[in-house]
């Protein structure tokens, strides 16, 4: 009884001290894309059955820890029915004094890019923003965009997976701010 309510009040702490942490102020937005709302087609990918426009929206963040060296700002889809979900995009080595990335920020090359970021290669195979596109008739998915506080700048191969480059960034990590928005397509005729 007494090594049960020792886990319990440990576990309370440890949620409480993360809810702390989190509520430091560190927060991620879109003028795009509502949190918790539903993604705009022009977000949407153009190849794999889809025909949006594949741009990705502007972001904006504040309240990073006074540590931060660099960002990272990803877009992941757990939903996706691949068993591991699917990353849509990954901003690496974006500089401390960043916070905010323009809409098309995306584009592949690298060139809405600030000077001395990066994109690493995503699940569609290309280093650059690959828009939503979950499979027609599937109810819609999240997707979920977080920006990350780094220790340092990712030493990432530019033929980094998409695992790597996210375990790269998790081990950097100071903390992180995020939002999920949804979508869906309609199953096909």
């Amino acid at each position: 009884m007494k090594q049960t309510l020792k886990h319990t009040v440990l576990a309370a702490t440890l949620i409480g001290g993360a809810s702390l942490a989190h509520a430091a102020g560190f927060t991620l937005s879109s003028p795009d894309i509502k949190a918790g709302g539903t993604i705009a087609k022009r977000f949407e990918f153009n190849g794999f059955g889809c025909a949006g426009d594949n741009k990705s929206p502007a972001l904006r963040w504040s309240g990073a820890p006074k540590a931060t060296k660099a960002f990272a700002v990803t877009m992941y889809d757990p939903d996706a029915p691949t068993g591991s979900g699917w990353w849509h995009w990954m901003v690496i080595n974006l500089p401390a004094d960043v916070s905010a990335l323009a809409a098309d920020a995306g584009a592949v090359g690298g060139a809405n890019l600030p000077p001395g970021a990066s994109q690493a290669r995503i699940d569609f195979g290309v280093a650059g923003w690959g828009g939503v596109c979950p499979p027609a008739g599937d109810k819609p998915h999240r997707y979920i965009f977080t920006v990350y506080a780094l220790k340092d700048k990712l030493e990432v191969p530019a033929d980094a997976t998409a695992a790597l480059t996210g375990y790269m960034i998790h081990g950097n990590s100071l903390g992180q701010a995020s939002f999920t928005a949804r979508y869906g397509r309609p199953k096909a005729k």
